[in-house]
């Protein structure tokens, strides 16, 4: 079932892990420096920028990366992306190339975060450090000062579950809203699904005991009901328009499946495509994948429609 490029991108990835670990457990620490080292190889190379700039947001320092497209015009607007990496992991480093692609392709500004990582700070966090980046891009009447055009929010697994419920926490709140997301293969419930029995092995990249340890890190060991954590309990009316990207072979795709269809059943304007052949994470595969450069330029097309539209 697996596209053969995609194969060959998960194979050499968990490969390049085991090379490092020598097959022994490690430490959170270790696990990071690991993932960094692994992914260098994928993000290197691809579309080069006008400008990529680092600043310190916050009282906590927080790292965030603007990178500013040949190709942009100051009406398009940016997109802020939010990294995967099962809120304990990776980085605006191990997905820069990513971020790039996103920025060459619609020509918005990419503003990436290093959102505070579990299990040293849980949920709710990384949500109140995705408030603090809109509150840096913002002035004190919200307005965007930074960065003209309008304003997309998005991300992949994990940060696509950011993405997300920071939304959803602004529409409860009455804040500003983004004009729309890019949810990419998100995390959105730690309800096991039948994608979990059909994909629950490493040559797909995320297995099933990986994901419920991610889960406990962020979410303190216990299971929640807050919809902030688990969107696929809210109330998901009044949203922007989104874009889904889906992977076909992926223990996260019945949930990603049933959010789409939640969206749709509560009348927001959902774009979405189920990627045949795709694992968790291919789209990081586009320095040798045809698959995952299709689908970053539908998410890019989208978001240049969505940035050029009333």
């Amino acid at each position: 079932m697996l596209d053969q490029d995609i194969e060959t991108f998960v194979r050499s990835a968990i490969e390049a892990g085991n090379d490092l670990t020598n097959g022994e457990p490690v430490s959170i620490d270790r696990q990071r420096q690991i993932a960094e080292i692994v992914r260098r190889t994928w993000t290197a190379g691809g579309p080069a920028m006008q400008r990529s700039d680092d600043a310190a947001i916050g009282n906590n320092n927080l790292k965030v990366r603007v990178h500013v497209p040949e190709t942009h015009d100051q009406r398009r607007g940016h997109l802020i992306y939010l990294h995967g990496g099962g809120w304990i992991m990776f980085s605006i480093d191990t997905h820069d190339r990513l971020m790039r692609e996103y920025a060459h392709r619609s020509g918005l500004i990419v503003v990436g975060l290093d959102y505070s990582l579990s299990p040293e700070h849980r949920f709710p966090q990384a949500l109140d450090d995705v408030d603090t980046l809109y509150a840096w891009l913002d002035d004190e009447h919200g307005e965007s000062v930074r960065f003209g055009g309008k304003r997309f929010i998005g991300g992949d697994s994990a940060g696509a579950n950011l993405a997300l419920c920071s939304t959803l926490r602004r529409r409860d709140l009455a804040q500003s809203l983004p004009a729309g997301l890019i949810l990419n293969y998100a995390a959105v419930d730690t309800a096991r699904r039948g994608s979990h029995d059909r994909f629950d092995s490493d040559k797909y990249m995320l297995n099933s005991a990986e994901m419920a340890d991610f889960w406990k890190a962020y979410l303190h060991g216990e299971n929640t009901d807050d919809p902030y954590a688990r969107p696929l309990l809210a109330d998901l009316a009044g949203l922007p328009a989104i874009h889904m990207c889906i992977a076909e072979c992926d223990i996260l795709l019945d949930e990603n499946v049933e959010l789409r269809d939640r969206l749709i059943e509560a009348g927001c304007n959902v774009s979405s495509r189920i990627y045949e052949g795709a694992t968790h994470s291919f789209l990081e595969a586009v320095r040798i994948s045809g698959l995952a450069d299709r689908a970053i330029q539908d998410a890019a097309d989208w978001l240049a429609a969505q940035a050029d539209g009333p």
